[in-house]
């Protein structure tokens, strides 16, 4: 594949990479109405756009299809992050190469003085962040006044991280007369203001929606109670077995229980967040690359810019804090033409609000449980199949093991011990608290539940009632265990829940005579039925856990004040 619009050295930089076509950016770009002007340019995270800017200052920069030797930079690339900003300049190294760019970064997290150096030596593109940049253009080792494009990637997101005076100072700091193209996935106000002082009659481009939009990520929603969080993704992960898999928190504490919690479990995990140097980041994505690792836990500024070809799921473990957040973490995957899933793990109570969010970002997710024990063990064997039914290679000791071990154990045996195998490799599922909304899901039938009777406690949603806390006390006065418990219903001033007909009269019994002086105001008795329709099941958990002693304070408490919404009672 030719393309005619491009210098020759830069088209056969993307034949040799493989490109057939361009991007609807890379080919906007690089149209007669785009060249020589400034570029205000809103496109989706995957779609190209580090190779679109790199096409676009192309005729600034060279010459006959080749750069002038190198000395003050010609080119300036400011990006958010230093994954990011690593990851353009790597994407500029490749098509440049053959021009003869030298591409200098500037990072923090990495040797000031290296970069210094190399600054010193000449260079053609400089690419790095906005505070890095800044300091050593305040020491005088950037020198920006022979500038000819300068380039604001995911502008966006550098001004809602507080870089407004640092991109000010370096752009005051380059020549009037230079190019300067604006990237961003929006354009809200700060942007659109940033744009009309450093721009001249800037050509806007918007590619958002056009061929890629959201078509190659598939998006789906699950709604679980609060404590099931966890456990919701270690079934999303072992339900998909992803090749890659990248988990958002949203801060670097929860980014760190997490990736313990799972590393504990048995996943190859690592984490990425602002507490890890450069090192230990740049040793975590290798270990993704290199198939060491699957997962990724990380958080929204950290994973900027990473850009792992095998990675196919995206679960959002704790909320984005908008669309554009939405879009932006939805966005690593899905890449290049290839397919991929976006999760988001949503709490009960904030389903509205994320129905709102998606409905704002154009997204149609699908509503989905959590994937269940059987779920998994019936995707597991659907792969454990199709990997020993594909034909392999046998050698001739492969062979000779064979067939010893034929002659000690049967074919059913040994195909028995080879699938017991491969689930020991692997982490096992969680059971959840519940599956999904009582108004949503389809009843679940427990051996031992087809006939019971229902039961009432005085305790309800006003005395700040919790499956996590009154399961336990159920248990302990009708001397049960959790198992003996059926479906726990919270209504506004009472529990209901269910006991086997068959130990309903034991259960009664014990709890009469269980009931000590701590317990004069927890009642339980058999209840005139099951509760009334719409009341809710044991799906929203509180977070935190109960008081000391529970029993006697709960018909003590109130209701709880705005900011302690949700934990249980105090004394």
């Amino acid at each position: 594949m030719t393309f005619p619009n491009l210098p020759t050295s830069l088209a056969e930089a993307l034949a040799a990479r493989g490109y057939t076509d361009l991007t609807p950016v890379q080919a906007a770009v690089v149209q007669d109405d785009a060249n020589g002007r400034d570029l205000l340019v809103s496109a989706q995270t995957g779609s190209g756009k580090t190779v679109a800017f790199g096409l676009a200052m192309a005729d600034d920069l060279l010459a006959d299809g080749v750069l002038p030797p190198p000395g003050l930079p010609l080119a300036l690339v400011i990006a958010p992050t230093r994954e990011l900003a690593l990851q353009v300049a790597k994407e500029l190294a490749w098509l440049y190469a053959s021009a003869g760019a030298r591409i200098s970064t500037c990072v923090g997290g990495m040797d000031a003085s290296r970069e210094r150096r190399a600054l010193s030596h000449g260079t053609h593109i400089v690419v790095g962040t906005p505070g890095r940049l800044r300091d050593h253009l305040e020491r005088g080792a950037l020198d920006l006044s022979k500038v000819r494009v300068a380039v604001l990637d995911e502008a966006d997101e550098m001004l809602d991280m507080g870089f407004r005076e640092e991109l000010e100072a370096l752009l005051d700091a380059t020549p009037a007369q230079r190019r300067t193209f604006l990237f961003s996935a929006t354009l809200p106000k700060p942007i659109v203001a940033l744009a009309k002082r450093y721009q001249r009659d800037a050509h806007r481009i918007s590619t958002v929606g056009e061929d890629r939009g959201h078509g190659d990520i598939a998006y789906q929603a699950i709604a679980v109670a609060p404590a099931d969080i966890e456990h919701a993704v270690i079934n999303l992960l072992r339900f998909h077995e992803a090749e890659t898999a990248m988990l958002f928190c949203a801060t670097r504490d929860n980014v760190r229980h997490l990736h313990a919690g799972l590393t504990e479990r048995g996943f190859a995990a690592v984490a990425l967040s602002g507490e890890h140097s450069q090192n230990e980041r740049n040793a975590a994505l290798q270990a993704l690359r290199d198939r060491r690792a699957r997962v990724c836990v990380a958080t929204d500024v950290a994973a900027r810019g990473i850009d792992l070809p095998t990675l196919s799921l995206v679960v959002h473990v704790e909320l984005p804090r908008d669309a554009e957040t939405l879009q932006h973490r939805s966005g690593r995957t899905g890449r290049a033409g290839k397919k991929g899933t976006a999760v988001l793990i949503v709490p009960y109570p904030r389903r509205r609000r994320v129905e709102m969010t998606l409905k704002q970002a154009k997204i149609a997710a699908e509503w989905l449980p959590v994937p269940s024990i059987e779920d998994i063990r019936a995707k597991d064997r659907d792969r454990l199949m199709e990997k020993l039914i594909a034909p392999v290679e046998i050698d001739d000791e492969d062979r000779n093991l064979a067939e010893a071990l034929l002659e000690q154990k049967t074919p059913i045996e040994i195909a028995a011990a080879l699938v017991q195998a491969h689930r020991a490799s692997m982490p096992a599922p969680e059971e959840l608290i519940d599956r999904g909304p009582a108004d949503q899901r389809a009843p679940v039938h427990r051996p031992g539940f087809d006939d019971t009777v229902w039961f009432a406690i005085n305790i309800g949603r006003r005395q700040n009632a919790d499956p996590r806390w009154i399961l336990p006390l159920i248990c302990r006065r009708g001397h049960v265990t959790k198992q003996e418990i059926g479906a726990i219903r919270i209504g506004a001033g009472e529990t209901r829940f269910q006991v086997p007909r068959a130990i309903a009269d034991r259960f009664a019994k014990e709890v009469a005579k269980s009931a000590g002086p701590d317990d004069e105001d927890v009642r339980i008795a058999v209840a005139d039925g099951p509760p009334p329709p719409g009341t809710r099941g044991d799906h929203e958990p509180r977070r935190g856990g109960p008081p000391r002693n529970h029993d006697r304070a709960v018909h003590r408490a109130r209701p709880a004040k705005p900011h302690h919404r949700g934990k249980p009672p105090k004394k």
